[in-house]
């Protein structure tokens, strides 16, 4: 590659649970310990979902993303901040009346799940553009919600990052660049390996690149067993890479990682390994398109 990789650390997600393993990050303090150690590891970017600190179940509390968001400003304010905003998005029909929800149903009108977004105004915040079955759920992210979101994220001068699990995704995206609710060429990430999602495959990568811009930035990542393997395809296809507890919990087989930090120093031995060299937060900022550190939100 002639250019360096992006890494980006997911801290801890909304799926894997604290029963997985003791090392997930849960109260505000130990998510933005966990930012700063990936960071100092190599990470230029972090994608952060924060929990309630009493539950450590995930949580769209403001206020616990303001905590996160003003130390890490504090602390490592070259930092590319990416703030989730895929919970709200899930529905889970009843057994005898499908029409009628039942529990796990997590559905929010799309202002209330950027309402952080307009508050804290990070870096970039994900927009999941996917509408499919995840095990007996459904993720619900119709055109017009995506849109409702789109244009609050547009007005708090954020970036998005567009979601993609499956290539009706990656044709979504072409469309919302088309009629201007998205910026192209647009920031992508392929979300590999989940249930029912785009499988990963090296093949399955090629076709997502190849529905997009030729000049847009991409990262794909997998979760589960295959996150290393992501790490080294993307990266021999020309893409970004993403680690992260989010995404694995393991640092190698059987091995539970005792930290973010511990993925990251890993991805970077594999980057490093393949020839290539991990981007800092400032040449990340440049290649995204984002505003300068230096410079208030």
């Amino acid at each position: 590659m002639s250019q360096s990789t992006i890494l980006t650390c997911a801290v801890t997600g909304n799926l894997t649970t604290p029963e997985q393993t003791a090392y997930l990050p849960v109260t505000p303090e130990q998510i933005s310990t966990a930012c700063i150690e990936a960071h100092d590891a190599g990470a230029a970017a972090v994608h952060i979902h924060v929990r309630d600190p009493k539950t450590g179940k995930p949580s769209m509390d403001v206020d616990l993303y303001a905590l996160v968001v003003d130390t890490l400003r504090r602390e490592r304010p070259e930092l590319i901040i990416n703030l989730t905003t895929g919970p709200g998005g899930r529905y889970v029909p009843s057994v005898d009346d499908p029409k009628v929800f039942a529990a796990g149903t997590s559905l929010l009108p799309p202002e209330a799940r950027v309402e952080h977004i307009a508050a804290l105004r990070p870096d970039i915040c994900s927009l999941d553009l996917n509408t499919m079955n995840s095990g007996e759920q459904v993720v619900m992210n119709t055109p017009a919600n995506v849109r409702r979101m789109a244009k609050v994220i547009r007005e708090a001068g954020v970036v998005p990052e567009l979601e993609c699990f499956d290539t009706g995704d990656l044709v979504l995206a072409q469309q919302l660049i088309a009629d201007e609710h998205l910026q192209g060429p647009g920031i992508y990430s392929f979300v590999m390996g989940v249930r029912y999602s785009l499988p990963f495959t090296t093949q399955a990568m090629q076709m997502a690149l190849s529905l997009i811009p030729h000049k847009a930035e991409w990262t794909a990542f997998a979760v589960g067993r295959h996150a290393f393997q992501s790490v080294a395809q993307a990266y021999l296809l020309g893409g970004n890479v993403r680690i992260g507890l989010e995404d694995t919990i393991y640092l190698d087989r059987g091995q539970l990682a005792k930290s973010n930090a511990e993925l990251v120093t890993k991805a970077r031995r594999i980057v490093q390994d393949l020839g290539g060299s991990l981007a800092t937060s400032a040449e990340a900022r440049q290649r995204w398109g984002l505003r300068p550190s230096n410079q208030k939100a």
